[in-house]
């Protein structure tokens, strides 16, 4: 695969986005509460949070399909709402549902796009995009006759044909297999050599390996704004602990152990356990060990990820 075109140096000082004190009702309910958050050039932004949370709301905010009832966002320095077709010209948007003309060629597709965005040398930068999304080995058939992984390129190409500053992917790797889902992965990080990119996923591992910094929602509130790792810390309360048995143990039995730990079961012979601030309690998990006849394989201190630290923050109401 091709580079990217002319890499751009990071820039954490350039704001790409700001959404500021962003509100949005459905009726009496509020999709999005008092929202602030931004992107930095050069950076991918994971976009997270539960079902029903906001994200979607966002994003169709950003790219000018939705106007909030409070507060205001900006692309570059350009308001989605005075000034949607300024915007448009330097943002690329791959919505959740990937809308495509199934009837459509994948090449006649992209002069499609290419044509609404006016572009001076379409075959050159069609051919480029082509080359970028992997797309050649597929580049004479219907869109109807691609498999889910290329029909996501195909989506991804024509958001970023016209070359944008910023590309926002809502769900870009939503129903792919693992293969797929490396693949498209791979294509994402390339990405940001140009764009500065908003990333939606319920995957969290994947958000985890390609994301510079996260933003959490909840019911449409903030809950996270922050690098992977200072969002983890920040549902640290006190220790977590990996503790692994020779042989199989009841959550049951761990919960008896006292009320102050919190068990979270991974196999039937490991756990990990978390206490508040203050609370020692590794001696009490070798008493049980000793009173129940149970021999401890493994016992450490371990990272919390950022799946953890999602299901902490929003309240474990993952859909």
């Amino acid at each position: 695969m091709l580079s990217i075109w002319i890499a751009s140096a990071q820039n954490w000082n350039v704001l790409s986005i700001e959404v500021n004190n962003i509100s949005k009702y459905y009726g009496s309910q509020a999709a999005l509460d008092d929202l602030s958050f931004h992107a930095n050039e050069g950076e991918i932004l994971g976009l997270l949070g539960p079902n029903g949370a906001g994200k979607t709301t966002t994003m169709k905010i950003l790219s000018c399909f939705l106007t909030p009832d409070n507060g205001s966002a900006s692309i570059y320095g350009l308001n989605p709402v005075e000034s949607p077709l300024k915007v448009k010209s330097i943002l690329g948007y791959l919505p959740e549902h990937n809308p495509l003309y199934g009837s459509m060629y994948v090449r006649e597709s992209l002069e499609f796009i290419a044509e609404l965005h006016k572009l001076k040398n379409k075959g050159k930068r069609i051919e480029e995009v082509i080359e970028i999304t992997g797309l050649g080995p597929e580049r004479n058939k219907k869109i109807m006759q691609l498999s889910k992984g290329y029909k996501q390129r195909v989506g991804i190409a024509q958001a970023i044909i016209h070359k944008p500053k910023v590309l926002i992917l809502d769900e870009p790797i939503s129903g792919l297999d693992p293969n797929q889902i490396q693949e498209i992965r791979n294509l994402i990080t390339e990405l940001k050599s140009q764009s500065s990119v908003i990333f939606s996923s319920h995957i969290l591992q994947e958000v985890e390996s390609i994301c510079d910094r996260v933003v959490i929602l909840d019911k449409g509130k903030l809950v996270a704004n922050d690098i992977i790792s200072n969002v983890s810390q920040m549902t640290l309360a006190g220790q977590n602990i990996f503790v692994e048995f020779a042989e199989a143990v009841r959550l049951q039995d761990l919960i008896k152990i006292t009320k102050d730990i919190r068990w979270e079961k991974k196999t039937a012979k490991s756990f990990m356990a978390q206490s508040p601030a203050g609370i020692e309690f590794r001696e009490m998990i070798f008493d049980f060990a000793v009173a129940n006849n149970k021999k401890i394989l493994e016992m450490r201190s371990s990272k919390v990820s950022l799946e953890s630290a999602f299901k902490t923050l929003t309240k474990n109401k993952e859909s």
